[in-house]
């Protein structure tokens, strides 16, 4: 029995998971990009050539702007759309939508306005739905090219955690289940904005040991976030947490590290955002953690010093400055 899938969105992301579904035979697979030019150029052409050039999709896999046809017969949706859009897009199929199917969410991020994670913004727009998050150390770019890669699939139902990672599990691509939605949700928001730091730290030039103390001691400002609003600290130790970390902090694909290179470069956030193809979450996310922890008293000065870095035009040196000679204090 064949399975349809429906891939909302049209980025990168979008387009890896494409690929990956469409390695089984028994996965019908169709994306729907909102833009009709660009829906028609991948459908023609077999490459999403600005996102993710160079890798072809499978001739299986339909590209269309039709939302209609995309959503027909589908029983699985997966929503590739960056947060601060995902309400907008979901607001436009809502009335389309005649079953409660499932939604698999590969989005990392959180919503500005509402401190909403994405699995919460599908079900306050959708209706309540099982959710799942397929997340961890995944780049578009590798996986499309199928470099080995592993994640995990959180959701509260086990049963649905376990149907995912059978739909996209592959020999380059392994997914592990995971039963702690929040946190996984937390952890892909929140790595980013340490990203941004350690970003900052590679356009100033300093080094290894600078890079590896913010990532360590950012994986402590997750975890002491994450577990304040019901996350289970051992999330930000696996897949989720530490290594999506890892992959964000040190790869040239990761958009949050290239923002936070510019910046210590010495280009302002204007400049860089809009030169941009992708959206780098993590600049909205570091102001809805920013704003949250200020409410709650929860101590993040990593996070702290990049909203100021990105919002009040913090000097990137005034910066580490104010990290290093805070008071010492027992790790």
């Amino acid at each position: 029995m064949t399975t349809k899938i429906t891939i909302l969105g049209g980025g990168a992301m979008a387009t890896a998971c494409a690929i990956l579904l469409a390695e089984r035979d028994d996965q019908d697979v169709t994306i729907w990009a909102r833009n009709p030019d660009h829906a028609a150029k991948i459908q023609q052409t077999r490459v999403n050539e600005r996102l993710l050039p160079g890798i072809r999709l499978p001739d299986k896999v339909k590209v269309t702007a039709d939302l209609d046809q995309a959503l027909h017969g589908s029983q699985f949706l997966v929503a590739a759309i960056p947060t601060q859009f995902l309400r907008a897009s979901l607001n436009e199929i809502r009335g389309r939508l005649t079953q409660n199917r499932p939604v698999i969410s590969v989005i990392k991020g959180l919503e500005n306005e509402t401190f909403l994670r994405p699995s919460e913004i599908i079900a306050e727009v959708l209706g309540s739905r099982a959710v799942v998050s397929l997340s961890g150390p995944s780049h578009a770019e590798e996986i499309g090219r199928r470099l080995p890669a592993t994640v995990v699939a959180a959701s509260g139902d086990l049963g649905l955690a376990r149907q995912v990672q059978k739909m996209f599990n592959t020999d380059r691509f392994r997914v592990y289940t995971n039963l702690d939605l929040i946190g996984v949700e937390l952890a892909a928001a929140l790595k980013n904005v340490i990203a941004i730091a350690a970003g900052i730290s590679d356009g100033l030039g300093y080094g290894d040991n600078a890079k590896s103390a913010l990532m360590t001691r950012g994986l402590v400002e997750m975890t002491r976030f994450g577990v304040r609003f019901g996350a289970e600290a051992s999330t930000f130790t696996g897949l989720a947490g530490m290594g999506d970390l890892i992959t964000t902090c040190i790869s040239p694909y990761g958009r949050n590290r290239r923002v936070g290179e510019r910046l210590g470069k010495g280009e302002t956030l204007k400049q860089i955002l809009a030169t941009m193809e992708s959206v780098a979450e993590g600049v909205a996310t570091a102001k809805s953690v920013h704003d949250v922890a200020e409410q709650e008293g929860i101590d993040l000065p990593i996070t702290t010093e990049v909203y100021r870095v990105l919002f009040e035009s913090k000097p990137p040196q005034e910066a580490t400055q104010s990290l290093m000679m805070r008071p010492l204090k027992q790790e």
